[in-house]
């Protein structure tokens, strides 16, 4: 165990990084929010798996026409090894569109899995992928309920069928073996960890 003190500062600056991630993001900031990013990092998400310049670029673009997904955090466990750390950050992302023709907000719970390197002096994302625990959909006018296609709603994990549901309706094309709560996929992410702050590249 650390000793009391040790390593709070990164530890803090890190959380920083994490926090403003979510609030520049979803306000539509995209000059602060491309600073959040090491040049060659990489966003992993339901919807979009590519660069971190290339999600900045089709976030700002979605922003634009109304697309909403927002994110609310919780706390924090933070690991520092030198110039590296990772970041385990609970969340939910809230995304609200049209299902079945019903208006409906999806919640899914869940972490941001972060490994970050300091670049230039500043701590910067390398790599982000979410963890998907758990969703749910919600008509956001109650009186009108949606009917869902269980034969589509099951072919997603479930720690994200209900947002796979939206976002697929929506034209998206949703990746289907994200990490979730346990699993294989989520070991091999805590395996990736480990080797990141052990020095090992991606």
């Amino acid at each position: 165990m650390s000793a009391p003190g040790a390593g709070v500062l990164e530890r803090w600056a890190v959380r920083e990084v994490v926090e403003n991630w979510a609030v520049w993001r979803d306000a539509g900031d995209w000059e602060r929010f491309a600073s959040l990013w090491h040049p060659e990092g990489r966003m992993m998400a339901t919807w979009f798996q590519g660069t971190a310049a290339e999600f900045a670029r089709v976030s700002r673009e979605g922003f634009e026409r109304g697309v909403r997904i927002l994110h609310f955090l919780g706390g924090s466990a933070i690991e520092v090894a030198g110039d590296r750390a990772v970041a385990q950050t609970k969340m939910t992302i809230t995304q609200r569109a049209p299902v079945e023709g019903i208006e409906c907000d999806v919640v899914c719970t869940g972490r941001f899995y972060d490994l970050l390197e300091r670049h230039e002096g500043h701590w910067v994302i390398t790599l982000r992928q979410p963890i998907y625990e758990t969703d749910r959909i919600q008509p956001v006018d109650p009186s009108r309920p949606v009917v869902l296609d269980p034969d589509v709603l099951a072919r997603f994990p479930v720690g994200y069928r209900h947002l796979a549901y939206l976002q697929e309706g929506l034209g998206y094309t949703v990746k289907d073996d994200m990490p979730g709560l346990t699993g294989p996929e989520v070991e091999t992410l805590y395996a990736r960890g480990a080797a990141w702050l052990g020095g090992e590249s991606l």
